[in-house]
């Protein structure tokens, strides 16, 4: 297999593993087995992330797990809190992400500790 881009990143996957998951990404190669997809890069994996999201509060970890093998725990914290920073997600006590505006998110903030 070639590469097509110095700093593209190819995954493969097991197709029982991301059927029924559509995240958008380029696939590369495919057969009965095995799907090769591009790993998301900072925007795309922030659309993937509000798009989890807008189906319900998630913690880092629930979102890792969808997510792994595609995107490292620490590059999903990167982009939470970017979009923490942009006030588009939230924190909830219980560790949740939520999007601000969602039927989830009850308007509470939490108080920054410092």
């Amino acid at each position: 297999m070639s590469r097509r881009g110095s700093s593209e990143k190819v995954i493969q996957y097991d197709r029982e593993r991301i059927q029924g998951t559509d995240l958008g990404l380029r696939i590369i190669y495919e057969d009965p087995e095995i799907v090769v997809i591009t790993a998301p890069n900072e925007d795309e994996l922030r659309d993937i992330v509000l798009d989890m999201l807008r189906e319900g509060p998630k913690t880092l970890k629930e979102m890792h797990s969808r997510l792994a093998g595609i995107a490292s725990e620490d590059k999903i914290r990167r982009c939470i809190i970017r979009l923490e920073d942009e006030g588009i997600v939230i924190a909830s006590e219980d560790g949740r992400y939520k999007l601000l505006g969602s039927d989830e998110y009850d308007g509470e903030l939490i108080p920054e500790e410092g």
